[in-house]
């Protein structure tokens, strides 16, 4: 399916205050982004550069009064997300270099400390895809979902002992799991069609049968309509902004995401 996405984030800034943006998707094997705009007002220099997990990262310095970031973009993403029951495990000795950061127990994903927790969950079920699978349905029928900002992170042991969340403490406490099973897994930012309310979401994959697989506790079914913009270990990575000084935090922030034709 063809989506716009769209973003606009409006802040007062009191002093000249640095910025690090990650606002912009990129293309890959699940979506392909056609068309983008990216307004900066008022406009300052914007720096772009690729951080460790590939992600589009902007660098500017916010200027004093209000400031707004929009962004926009036309994307091609999958109507149903990929599944793959039954894809094997990956033993530690065969997995790509560039997957193996995603094993480590991470600032909100303490893996060390879910081993035995992990394997009463998947406990008859196949090494792999399939262990994932009874870990998001886990997830699904033991911690309550609520929608909204929680404010800070909070980590996968305060999920855990809390019981509840909201998508992003649910992608936590499934990484945690999967990582403890030797299964690579990574945070995903980005936007979700159809999602209510409307705002920004999160979800996790995890790396099975030699390819990533999108897992989504809060969401129903296999349904597609994800844009992924950010990846890695945990929020600490994918914050869609980081500020530095004494903190801001937006006025306004609208989110949007709507089926389109086909563009010319």
């Amino acid at each position: 399916m063809w989506l716009r996405t769209s973003c606009e984030l409006t802040f007062s800034i009191a002093e000249p205050t640095p910025f690090i943006l990650m606002l912009r998707p990129r293309s890959g094997g699940q979506q392909w982004v056609a068309r983008e705009e990216y307004a900066i007002l008022p406009f300052v220099p914007v720096f772009e550069y690729t951080d460790d997990y590939k992600n589009l990262c902007q660098r500017l310095v916010a200027p004093v009064g209000d400031f707004v970031v929009r962004t926009s973009a036309n994307v091609k993403t999958i109507d149903l997300v990929d599944t793959a029951p039954g894809a094997p495990f990956v033993e530690i000795q065969h997995l790509p270099n560039e997957v193996l950061s995603y094993l480590l127990p991470s600032r909100y994903c303490e893996s060390d400390r879910f081993g035995e927790m992990a394997t009463s969950i998947t406990n008859g079920s196949l090494p792999g895809y399939d262990q994932v699978a009874a870990i998001e349905d886990w997830l699904r029928s033991n911690i309550r979902y609520f929608s909204g900002n929680s404010g800070r992170p909070i980590s996968a042991a305060e999920v855990n002992q809390q019981q509840s969340g909201v998508c992003r403490d649910f992608a936590h406490l499934g990484i945690a799991l999967c990582r403890s099973l030797s299964i690579p897994a990574r945070m995903v930012v980005g936007y979700l069609y159809g999602l209510e309310p409307m705002d920004l979401h999160a979800w996790f994959e995890a790396y099975v049968g030699g390819n990533w697989y999108t897992f989504d506790a809060v969401q129903k079914g296999t349904k597609g309509g994800y844009v992924a913009v950010g990846y890695g270990r945990d929020a600490a990575d994918v914050a869609i902004y980081n500020q530095f000084g004494p903190a801001v935090f937006p006025i306004t922030q609208n989110v949007a995401v709507e089926q389109i034709e086909s563009p010319d």
